[in-house]
Parts: C-alpha cells; sequence; structure tokens
C-alpha cells in the first residue's frame, strides 16, 4: 500500500537530544508515521494518490499540542470585544463606546480579556467604567476568566438584586449598602447574568468554532488538553469530527465542581474513553481556587487585602475523597489550583488517593502560580504534572511587581512567580500551554515566553523573575514530549518515530536555533494532523 502522505527535502528535529535526525523525508500512512529515510527512498514509495510536499529544508517537529486550552469558549469570545490591547481605564471606556455604537437596539456588549491593572486603584466596578453602557445590557469578562463585570442594565435583566449564597466560592460584590457593585467573581456568580443574554443558534456555535479551530491550526497547533466544562463541548466536537473538519486532537477533561452527588462522579467515570476519531475524553478538571487578581486563590497567607483565604470547595476534604475515588478508578485529574494552599491541598489528597490499591494514574495541577520551596520536590515524588502558562507571568505581571497580581501577593511571593525552572530542575514533568482565551493560543508565542519571561507587546520590556526561564529546546519539549506522557501517549506521541501519530509542524527555521525574542514570528508552514493536512502555506 502507498503511502498517503510523503515530506521531502526536510530536516527532522529529535526533540529529545535537540539534533537534527539523520533523514531527510518520511512517509505516513494510516495517520502513523511508516518509514524515515533519505528523500530517493521515501519518494520511491509514493504512488498516484500520494501527497508528496517538497519541504525545501523546513524543519519538521511532532505537533505541537497546548497543555491547557478552551476552544469552545475561546470561539465564542472571539466574536464578542476584545479589550486585551487596552492599557488605561480611557483605552478601555473608548472601545467599549465604538462597540456600543456599532449595536442594535437592545442587544448585548459582550467583551472579554479586560485586564484589572487597568483600575489602578479604583474600583474594579461598573461605576468605574463610567456611563458609557448606560442602558446597555454587557458583561465584561476580566482576563482571567473566573470573574466580570455587567452592567446595571445586564444585572436587570438577570434579576440580580443583591448578594445570593452559593454551594461553591462565589460572590455578587456588593456595596456597604448591599447594592451590586456590578463585579461578579468565579462561575456561579457570572452565569446569573450570562443565562440572560440571548443564546447563540447551535449552527452559529459550530461555525465559530470551526473557524476558529482553523485559525488554531494555522498557529503550529495539533493538539490540545481541552478543560472544558459542558456536554454542548462534546457534542460540538463530535459533528465537527464526523464531518471531517476537526483539524485537533483534543484530549478533553469535563469539569466536576463542588455539589456535585455520586451520580455525577460516576457519570464523569462511565464517560471516559468516549469520543471519535480526534477527541477522546479522558480526566476530569477540578477547581481548588479561583485567582490572586480577583481575591479568590487560596493563600496560606492572605494577600495585602485580606482575601484569597478560601478554598473553591466548602468542603476541602471532600475534594480529597473525590480525587481518591477518581484514581481508584483509573481517572485522571487536572486541578486548577493556582495559591500556594491550594497547590499543597492537591498534593496532599494525591498523596492520600496513591496510598490506595491502584498505582499508575497521572495527575495534573493546573496554573501553579505561586508556591513554597517545600512544595517543589513533591510533584516529582508523586508524578502530578505541572501545567503551565508562562504567558501569564509575561503579560499580566511586571518585573517591578507594581502590578495587580503581585500586588496583591507582595514582594516575597511575588518573586516566586511561575516557578517552570525550578519545577523543572527538581524533576517534574512540566507542561506548557495557554489557556486560551484566558492568553493568545499561538504555541511559538507560549514557547517564546517560556524562555524570554517578557511582556509578548513590548519585548523590550525586562524580564519578570529571568531565572524561571526554560531552555529552548525545554520550551519545545513543553509542547511536544511532555503532553503526550501527561496524556498516557508517550508511546505513540511527542517524537519524529516510525509507528507514532503523524502530527506534524513544519517551520521555516529551527525553532531551537531562533533568539526567544524572535521566536514567536517564526513562520509556520505546515501543519498535519492525523496524517491529514490541516494548515499548508502558499508557498509549498
Amino acid at each position: 500500500m502507498h503511502p498517503g502522505l510523503v515530506l521531502l527535502s526536510a530536516r527532522l528535529l529529535d526533540v529529545v537530544t535537540g539534533e537534527l535526525l539523520p533523514q531527510t523525508a518520511l512517509a505516513v500512512s494510516g495517520g502513523r508515521i511508516s518509514a524515515l529515510d533519505d528523500d530517493r527512498r521515501i519518494r520511491a514509495l509514493a504512488g498516484p494518490a500520494t501527497t508528496v510536499i517538497d519541504l525545501k529544508g523546513a524543519v519538521v517537529t511532532p505537533g505541537l499540542v497546548d497543555g491547557h486550552i478552551h476552544p469552545l469558549m475561546g470561539a465564542e469570545l472571539a466574536h464578542g470585544l476584545d479589550l486585551s490591547g487596552c492599557a488605561t481605564l480611557d483605552e478601555v471606556r473608548q472601545a467599549l463606546a465604538r462597540e456600543a455604537g456599532s449595536l442594535a437596539p437592545g442587544a448585548w456588549l459582550h467583551g472579554w480579556g479586560l485586564d484589572p491593572n487597568v483600575f489602578g486603584d479604583r474600583p474594579v466596578a461598573s461605576a468605574t467604567i463610567g456611563p458609557v453602557l448606560d442602558g446597555i445590557p454587557a458583561v465584561l469578562l476580566l482576563f482571567d476568566a473566573h470573574s466580570m463585570i455587567a452592567s446595571p442594565r445586564a444585572m436587570e435583566l438577570a434579576g440580580v438584586d443583591g448578594p445570593r449564597r452559593f454551594e461553591q466560592y462565589a460572590e455578587i460584590v456588593c456595596d456597604e449598602a448591599g447594592r451590586p457593585t456590578g463585579l461578579l467573581l468565579e462561575d456561579a456568580a457570572c452565569e446569573l447574568v450570562e443565562r440572560a443574554a440571548p443564546p447563540v443558534a447551535p449552527a452559529e456555535r459550530r461555525a465559530r468554532l470551526a473557524s476558529a479551530l482553523r485559525e488554531v491550526a494555522a498557529s503550529g497547533l495539533t493538539g490540545g488538553h481541552a478543560m472544558d466544562a459542558n456536554g454542548e463541548s462534546l457534542s460540538l466536537y463530535a459533528e465537527l469530527d464526523e464531518a471531517g473538519d476537526l483539524p485537533l486532537r483534543l484530549r478533553v477533561a469535563p469539569w466536576l465542581q463542588p455539589g456535585a452527588d455520586g451520580r455525577a462522579v460516576a457519570d464523569l467515570i462511565a464517560q471516559q474513553g468516549t469520543g471519535g476519531r480526534l477527541w477522546e475524553v479522558a480526566g476530569v478538571k477540578l477547581f481548588m481556587d479561583g485567582t490572586v487578581d480577583n481575591g479568590t486563590a487560596w493563600l496560606e497567607r492572605p494577600d495585602c487585602h485580606g482575601e484569597s483565604t478560601h478554598a473553591f470547595w466548602p468542603d476541602p476534604a471532600a475534594f480529597t475523597r473525590i480525587i481518591g475515588e477518581l484514581h481508584r478508578a483509573g481517572v485522571p485529574t487536572a486541578t486548577h489550583a493556582i495559591g500556594d494552599a491550594a497547590v499543597r491541598h492537591v498534593l496532599d489528597a494525591v498523596e492520600s488517593a496513591t496510598s490506595a490499591e491502584y498505582r499508575g494514574v497521572r495527575h495534573r495541577i493546573e496554573h501553579i502560580e505561586t508556591v513554597p520551596d517545600d512544595t517543589l520536590r513533591r510533584f516529582a515524588e508523586l508524578g502530578v504534572i505541572a501545567s503551565m502558562q508562562p504567558t501569564h507571568c509575561c503579560d499580566f505581571t511586571r518585573a517591578d511587581h507594581t502590578d495587580n497580581w503581585s500586588r496583591r501577593l507582595g514582594e516575597e511571593r511575588a518573586a516566586h512567580a511561575w516557578r517552570c525552572r525550578d519545577l523543572w530542575d527538581s524533576g517534574a514533568t512540566v507542561v506548557l500551554g495557554s489557556d486560551w482565551p484566558v492568553a493568545p493560543y499561538p504555541p511559538l508565542t507560549v514557547m517564546a515566553g517560556a524562555r524570554h519571561r517578557r511582556p509578548s507587546r513590548d519585548l523590550t520590556q525586562p524580564p519578570h523573575n529571568p531565572g524561571q526561564a526554560l531552555t529552548a529546546l525545554e520550551a519545545l519539549q513543553g509542547m511536544t514530549l511532555n503532553p503526550a506522557f501527561a496524556a498516557g501517549a508517550e508511546h505513540e506521541s511527542g517524537r519524529l518515530a516510525i509507528g507514532h501519530r503523524a502530527d506534524l509542524t513544519v517551520f521555516a527555521e529551527n525553532p531551537l536555533a531562533t533568539p526567544a525574542t524572535d521566536l514567536a514570528g517564526l513562520p509556520v508552514v505546515l501543519t498535519v494532523v492525523d496524517g491529514r493536512t490541516t494548515h499548508r502555506d502558499a508557498g509549498l
């Protein structure tokens, strides 16, 4: 049988050693790498139906995988107003005014990417933005995606007029008189207002997702560990996959929230392994805390406002019991834990679970923004994957610690920000990702940030804690070898080897030889998923 795809005149990069392989071509059959050899021998394998591409010396790596991504949320937000480029409150007001002027009467305004640093010392509230949203139903998601500002009209339409109690940690922030300020913390509070907005038609949601994922594939990504919240995303992945329109390989971890009963846990266990050709449910996503920026992280010492003192689970012991139940069922977990107390509790829960009879489950902790020294070694000892997003440090904090995140934590803890280097050196498996749409999805930007730790928009700025930077090879491994290991797929993914999946990313030049500050601009000329071309530069 002839291969379906042949790539010639290639530089094949071994991500284990960082060296080029001696072969210059590869063949793909049945979605797998079927041969590695020189151009003459690989060309001879091609048949009449084989796609043959001369790469003209381009560099092939295993397909890049985002270790933490929210595809459906990203696709939805891409159709709203992007506020991530606004550095001042005046810029936010101007952007909102332009958007409001283009809305039909009664239409909702959806904004995202709002940086709390634009508020400075002013309250993060709808009144601070001013009258630009008067009479307009609007929801503005802050960049952490754990909090939002709702306009007075949106709050009115949602019937939110005072504080409420929630089963999980969430808050409708109110003034001293008990009136909502417009700031909503965590999902349960945000959903109260989001539900009041007109729903998007299913066909439109599918079209948005397909369009967004095509752009993601063009950036060089061939896969993602999708931290999705609900069954609707799964049905959309299934529809795209069946139609041949899913350009990424997705490993999906549905959410489990506090208050879930035994039936909910059993349903998630039963759901494991379901999926299609390019997507699969594999794991469960949980939350141990919120975020530092909005005061909902779980810290061992309060932040400068006396906040971030509570776990997301009202009863952390219940979280520990569920981790044990999932572990015994062989289900890997991915837990959002940003603060030091949250990270410690998740490590404790995994340690308790691994004393049970079932071993070998690869649990993960997501984000890990600040941790003390004594927690570092425990990741390797317990086999817990460290899933990190370096661009959060690059773009949302500052080297001089004048940003909201650093001011809340204080100098001592801000100096321990995103300890990628220390975790790597301690023996932990570090997986890199974007957390898109919290930060942009291009994987080269993520890898560059892991290396230079500077603001993506202005690389002349000083780096935040440059001692925590990764090398070029480590950053590449963080999006190839290590995601494969985290997924338990190291036997068939993450390397250029015969029998491995033909998920490939092709660059104009060697990313390991490209300076960190130039890496984000390195052209991606080809991406291949399961042996199928999902992006091809016009020059090939």
